[in-house]
């Protein structure tokens, strides 16, 4: 495994593994029907209205996180800390950070999003364990990550488009190519691409060692399609 986050460290800065859920804001616990309105816009009063709402449900599922962090990897007093200001908050360990954000839904402010990022990992080596496996499981969907070595988003297309006859990769874009989505063969992921930072949206939530082994298997499509601009992304 010491060898796995080696190969990583050469081509990744930062990493960062994210979760997303969600619901309608009126079935938070301090939404009460007889005195409030479900929120029509996204702005600053609204905002602080689901930070006053749903503030139960983040410390609650903030404490679990903490309590089974602090159980899971043995860690004393000094080695972790919650500290909870809805509608964020943030348990800042020793080995990484995890925290909940809640924010109203942009395309429908009726409903609300959770997002849940764990980032400042020790090593990738640490995202691999089993105590790791047993804190996140099933908690991420994506993998994003900026790159050592970016590239322009036109030339990934171009490289993409000129593999004649390969099935591998294909690629989508929109007129501006301000970024792109990568399909890659035998991987039940798509793959973002805006320059310099490229993230793996999964269909289904898993832990990071599974997300990182999946990416594993995108590095390697891009490094036998023999384009030099796809090898150069994740080497």
């Amino acid at each position: 495994m010491a060898k796995r986050a080696q190969d990583q460290s050469a081509f990744v800065q930062h990493v960062r593994f994210v979760g997303r859920a969600g619901g309608l804001v009126k079935t938070l616990g301090g939404f009460k029907k007889s005195h409030h309105t479900v929120p029509d816009a996204v702005n600053a009063a609204t905002s602080a209205f689901l930070a006053k709402l749903c503030a139960d449900e983040l410390a609650a599922d903030a404490e679990k996180f903490f309590q089974l962090a602090r159980s899971t990897f043995g860690y004393k007093r000094k080695d972790v800390s919650l500290e909870v200001a809805s509608p964020n908050a943030v348990l800042s360990a020793k080995d990484f950070t995890f925290e909940l954000t809640y924010a109203l839904d942009e395309s429908d402010p009726a409903s609300y999003t959770v997002v849940r990022s764990l980032y400042g990992l020790r090593s990738t080596d640490f995202a691999a364990t089993d105590e790791c496996d047993t804190v996140f499981a099933q908690q991420f969907s994506e993998l994003v990550f900026v790159l050592t070595k970016g590239a322009p988003v036109e030339a990934v297309i171009d490289a993409v488009e000129g593999l004649d006859g390969d099935d591998a990769l294909k690629v989508e874009y929109p007129s501006d190519c301000h970024d792109c989505t990568l399909a890659v063969a035998d991987v039940s992921a798509t793959v973002r691409f805006d320059g310099s930072e490229l993230a793996m949206v999964f269909p289904c939530s898993g832990s990071p060692r599974e997300l990182l082994e999946a990416f594993v298997a995108v590095r390697d499509a891009f490094a036998l399609s023999k384009k030099p601009v796809l090898a150069a992304l994740l080497k």
